[in-house]
């Protein structure tokens, strides 16, 4: 498995564009996967920098129904013609931010990639896209009162509700005894994801994590989101649950990371722009 950071919200490398946003490429056993296209169009400019070329996707992932992971889908469908959009239902709903005085600020998909309607695949379940590849919605109930707590509402059938993340999905891929997971921002919880994947998978070991914690405050990237004992407390359950790598950047913010780092030691990695991943190479 090879894995590029297309976009982040920060690089080591003054060649690249970046952004608050996220999108992966990722190939395993030839199989080529784009997980999220970042905020805008950058994604394009950067993956001929970093040896990936776009139209040899063979499916593109839709992590969840938030700007920052969609608003470089419609350029890359008019880059790729072929490859299918995978996402759930509730992602073509209206998302919002509250703010304290009733003020909302928008957070959903851009129009342009709902327009694509013949390249649009809605998944409402567990769906196996790839021998091994699988995208797994949230099964743990009581998740709105998390959207809750951070002003996030969906605009559903009945009205503007706490966001109870049902349009966020878990791309996983399985090989042998391990699994590795991506959630591109874990607004369920990463401890949450990892549970639920292992449910999911007996048996499995979790050989690595990439994604996002949403950890960060509203202020930005120098803002912490929670009290500093609750991202303590994550990485102790990570520990706890076996994972073995976990590459994070995007909404964990560098305060929470600086956090994590003396508990997960050599375990955590910060996946910025332009990072390159290889894993199970030679069995390993």
């Amino acid at each position: 498995m090879k894995v590029t950071a297309l976009i982040e919200n920060t690089t080591p490398d003054q060649g690249l564009r970046c952004e608050h946003g996220l999108a992966l490429c990722i190939v395993h056993r030839g199989w080529n996967c784009l997980l999220d296209a970042g905020a805008s169009a950058a994604l394009l400019e950067n993956a001929p920098k970093l040896g990936v070329d776009l139209t040899q996707v063979q499916a593109a992932v839709l992590s969840h129904g938030h700007y920052d992971h969609s608003g470089g889908f419609p350029a890359f469908l008019s880059c790729n013609t072929t490859a299918p959009v995978y996402l759930r239902p509730q992602a073509a709903e209206a998302n919002y931010q509250v703010r304290r005085d009733g003020e909302r600020r928008y957070l959903g998909v851009p129009p342009a990639l709902l327009a694509a309607k013949d390249r649009l695949r809605f998944v409402t379940g567990p769906t196996e896209l790839h021998p091994g590849v699988w995208l797994l919605p949230h099964t743990t109930p009581g998740l709105e009162k998390r959207g809750e707590k951070v002003a996030m509402y969906r605009q559903g059938p009945d009205g503007l509700r706490p966001d109870d993340f049902a349009h966020e999905q878990t791309l996983v891929f399985l090989y042998g005894a391990e699994m590795v997971l991506f959630s591109s921002c874990s607004h369920a919880g990463a401890d949450t994801v990892v549970a639920e994947a292992m449910a999911a998978f007996p048996g499995k070991a979790v050989r690595a994590f990439f994604g996002g914690f949403h950890l960060m405050g509203a202020g930005g990237a120098g803002t912490l989101g929670v009290r500093p004992e609750k991202a303590q407390a994550l990485g102790r359950r990570l520990l706890e649950l076996g994972v073995e790598e976990i590459w994070t950047g995007h909404c964990t913010g560098k305060p929470a990371f600086d956090l994590l780092t003396p508990i997960l030691g050599s375990r955590l990695h910060y996946l910025a722009t332009g990072a390159v991943v290889r894993l199970w190479e030679d069995g390993k």
